[in-house]
């Protein structure tokens, strides 16, 4: 097992004991980088990892050469921010099996699970793609995970449409926010642990995310995904990593904007971002505005978009 994922995130999602337990082999990493992580899996026969999706996209922009004499089949889980499709596609492409895995560290890290049907495997890859990059079903663990309306609680019909939020309860769930009773009764208020994720349930009871509650943008009346426009960006072939937030806009009240990373030797305008975006997205969804500039991500890869967001507020002369 390849230490990409900090030990400490959450127990290293529990993997630290089960490794042990299994009499497996820890390979750690001095740093996340995507020649240490692929010679670790050629030199030290690595075949299992955990890691963000920009963790996964490093692997998939590396050089090819960088992957090469790798001879055996190498797993990974990816959580910590929800994975375009265009990475899930991309690593399968290169003989990498993905799991998607969902959670929060309140619900104690990675609680629901995509778990992958042998049916799947027949399918295109096209739909193996849709169907492996949703949350899944609760792991055993969890007594109950739920997609439901947050004012009625009452849940959401099973038709991939109706939007909810995804709920959790079971003893593994958080007793409550330290001396924050406030913040405690808000989040299990109804009886369930409030995620702020909001998403779908799909006809064979899978859940799918469309949006944390903050991340939605509102455009003209309209609700525009900000993982919907980052998925079409992740789309482009230079986009190394991308994060979308609501910019204010004195006609629309907010409009998308766009921060992007390119991929190393790559080269794209925004102009050209703008026009892919157009094919892929309905007009309004279309980023108004793409910036060329690092990404703030916290130790485990997870884009910081509250920063972002501070960003595109005091950019703005209506803020």
């Amino acid at each position: 097992y390849l230490w990409t994922l900090p030990m400490f995130h959450c127990n290293g999602w529990c993997f630290p004991w089960t490794i042990a337990m299994l009499g497996g082999t820890h390979v750690c990493l001095r740093k996340v980088d995507a020649a240490a992580i692929l010679a670790a899996f050629r030199d030290h026969g690595a075949d299992h990892y955990c890691a963000a999706p920009i963790v996964h996209t490093m692997i998939l922009n590396a050089p090819e050469e960088l992957r090469a004499g790798i001879g055996h089949k190498v797993r990974g889980m990816v959580a910590a921010a929800a994975p375009s499709a265009a990475m899930i596609e991309g690593m399968a492409r290169i003989g990498f099996d993905i799991t998607h895995v969902y959670g929060l560290t309140e619900v104690y890290g990675p609680a629901s699970v995509c778990t992958k049907r042998t049916a799947w495997g027949a399918a295109p890859l096209a739909d193996q793609v849709r169907l492996n990059g949703r949350q899944g079903t609760r792991y055993v663990m969890q007594d109950g995970m739920e997609v439901r309306d947050p004012e009625t609680m009452a849940p959401v019909p099973a038709d991939g449409a109706t939007m909810g939020e995804i709920m959790f309860r079971g003893n593994i769930t958080m007793k409550g926010y330290l001396k924050n009773p406030k913040a405690t009764e808000a989040a299990f208020r109804g009886g369930w642990f409030h995620t702020g994720d909001l998403a779908v349930m799909e006809p064979d009871r899978y859940v799918k995310i469309r949006d944390r509650a903050k991340d939605i943008i509102i455009s003209g009346g309209e609700n525009i995904s900000s993982l919907e426009v980052e998925d079409a960006l992740y789309r482009h072939p230079a986009v190394a990593a991308c994060a979308v937030v609501a910019r204010p806009d004195e006609k629309w009240g907010e409009t998308p904007l766009a921060f992007v990373e390119l991929a190393p030797g790559k080269e794209a305008t925004a102009a050209e971002l703008i026009a892919h975006c157009r094919t892929h997205l309905a007009g309004y969804k279309v980023p108004k505005e793409i910036r060329f500039e690092p990404i703030p991500k916290t130790s485990t890869g997870k884009i910081q978009k509250f920063m972002l967001r501070e960003k595109a507020r005091s950019a703005s002369a209506i803020a």
